[in-house]
């Protein structure tokens, strides 16, 4: 009796160790159509913290199939009634079969605590399968065009290379396929690489000749399965046109991992981020600076979202003007996006500027990467600070250039003798002002001296009365005074010709000319007039329009709009403001 009950206990116990391991394969259905996909689903369950799986799964041969796709899960639990540890490993397979007809699926084999385990075989049944080779035939009956994607398993918003083929058993028909035009979906963007034909291959596919017709590249932008729509072209002929149309391909998108920084967009790649200041002047209160957000490296750089630069009480912030050095090549999408910002301080001393948190994807290591923010510190000084810092030359040149605006007009342009502030010390740039002012001098003398020749010779003729000492003055101000229409005239060539440079120069000629109608030498004391003598309105107009000419002046890229609206403003403001 004793014996019994031990044998009967040993059987319980190998049933029980049996049921441990359980390993099962199927798939959603038995019947298929030709364009439908099969998927695979491993499944292996451990119960108990004993077992230990020492092999992956080894699947059975599937060379019937293209395999689009794969992924995998654990999962682990604790079973309430057993209180034991439950390893739940599920793997799904996507395949794309090559064959119509009925297909044998093997065994799955795995290894487990020394022990072989494996799934019996099954058939499944693949009706009316398309052919995929070579794209269907469609008005031409003897060209036709493929379309092979080399990496059909990739992650959201990762590239994939896409190469398009043309198949025809004529090579003279390789000759006439022309206007390609690349596929167009919402959920997927894609970028030419070349449109360089290749070499024809005279026997690719057994009796028919192929050629190379484009090579693109194609990001998706949306995690599943994704079908890239086809390639259109066209077959001219002598008598007509036809159009042919290549094969739709599957892709499997995988979704980006979880755990993505709480700042991460788009960005998946390899990218390095940096900022500058690209201003040549030092940093003003009240004027603008140029600032310049580069992101440089290889992923997809004009689909991503750039980092901004974030808003702060020390600057104001202008919305960017985006360029971007981006080559497309078959190893990806390489170059730098940039972002020309305007930003003006609106304190003395050091401004940090800095740009928003950013982070990005790396496919290669299957990671995230944290930059973090990006900062540049800038110290901005007021105008007084300007002016007191300023060397003597740099005086002589300040002097010299008021000199030649307050006798410039828009027909003598006298502002090309100008002199430009240098950083350094430059003795040629003191003896060019001191030729200049010395050479006026000489011509102030000798202007005199053919007056005073003049006189001499002059016959006596009965003096015309003087007048009032008022109608004196009246009547020398207007001499001196320029029509302020003709700097309106000269701006509306300048802006038509597209001659921006002197646009400005006009500009600040004209604003220096106002003022010294009111006798007033800087923009601060002549707004302070405005305000008494015009009204408060027109003093903040004229500081508002000073601001626009600044931002426009320094934009790094110029628009003709804008710059017209800028006319437009600064007529009807010096029009109002002009004595």
């Amino acid at each position: 009796m004793k014996h019994r009950l031990t044998y009967i206990l040993f059987l319980l116990v190998s049933v029980i160790s049996y049921g441990q391991v359980n390993l099962t394969l199927e798939t959603d259905k038995d019947d298929y159509k030709g364009k439908e996909i099969v998927n695979l689903t491993v499944v292996l369950e451990l119960n108990g913290s004993d077992l230990v799986q020492q092999t992956g799964f080894q699947l059975p041969d599937l060379s019937k199939f293209n395999i689009i796709g794969s992924g995998s899960v654990t999962n682990t639990f604790v079973d309430p009634e057993t209180n034991t540890v439950v390893i739940q490993k599920v793997s799904r397979i996507a395949l794309e079969p090559k064959q119509k007809g009925k297909i044998k699926i093997g065994s799955v084999l795995v290894t487990v605590s020394n022990k072989i385990y494996k799934t019996e075989p099954f058939n499944i049944n693949i009706k009316d399968i398309e052919k995929k080779p070579i794209a269907a035939a469609t008005a031409s009956k003897d060209v036709y065009l493929n379309m092979e994607i080399e990496d059909r398993d990739v992650y959201q918003d990762q590239p994939t290379i896409a190469v398009l083929k043309v198949y025809s058993k004529n090579m003279d028909n390789l000759r006439r396929v022309k206007n390609i035009h690349l596929p167009e979906q919402d959920n997927l963007n894609v970028y030419p690489v070349s449109f360089s034909k290749s070499e024809i291959d005279p026997a690719d596919n057994g009796n028919m000749s192929s050629q190379i017709l484009a090579v693109f590249m194609v990001f998706p932008n949306e995690a599943g399965y994704v079908e890239v729509p086809g390639v259109s072209a066209s077959v001219n002929s002598y008598s007509h046109k036809n159009k042919i149309v290549s094969n739709k391909v599957k892709i499997n998108v995988k979704k980006l991992p979880e755990g993505s920084p709480e700042y991460f967009r788009n960005a998946v790649g390899n990218f390095k981020v940096s900022v500058a200041n690209t201003s040549k002047e030092k940093a003003e209160v009240k004027k603008p600076i140029n600032v310049l957000v580069k992101v440089s490296g290889d992923g997809n750089l004009k689909n991503m979202e750039l980092p901004k630069i974030a808003a702060s009480p020390d600057y104001e912030v202008f919305p960017p003007k985006i360029t971007s050095k981006v080559t497309v090549g078959t190893g990806g999408m390489k170059g730098e996006m940039l972002a020309n910002y305007i930003i003006i301080p609106k304190k003395a001393g050091e401004i940090t500027i800095k740009t928003e948190q950013f982070a990005f994807f790396d496919p290669s290591s299957k990671e995230y990467v944290d930059l973090g923010q990006e900062k540049l510190v800038v110290n901005a000084f007021s105008h007084e600070q300007i002016l007191e810092a300023r060397t003597t030359v740099e005086k002589v040149n300040e002097y010299t250039n008021t000199f030649l605006e307050t006798v410039n007009t828009p027909v003598l342009k006298t502002t090309s003798f100008k002199v430009k502030e240098k950083s350094k010390f430059h003795w040629n740039v003191l003896l060019i002002n001191i030729a200049i002012l010395l050479g006026l001098f000489i011509a102030f003398i000798l202007f005199k001296t053919w007056q005073k020749k003049r006189g001499l010779v002059k016959e006596n003729t009965p003096p015309k009365p003087l007048g009032s000492v008022a109608e004196t003055e009246t009547e020398i101000r207007e001499n001196l005074k320029t029509d302020i229409n003709d700097y309106f005239s000269y701006l509306e060539n300048l802006k038509d010709n597209g001659d921006y440079q002197t646009f400005f120069q006009t500009l600040d000629e004209l604003d220096s000319e106002i003022r010294n109608q009111y006798s007033q030498s800087s923009a601060e004391d002549f707004k302070k007039l405005l305000e008494n003598s015009k009204g408060s309105f027109i003093a903040k107009e004229y500081e508002k329009t000073i601001q626009t000419i600044q931002m426009e002046k320094y934009a790094p890229v110029k628009s003709s709009e804008g710059i017209d609206e800028l006319l437009k403003t600064v007529v009807k403001l010096y029009s109002q403001i002009s004595k």
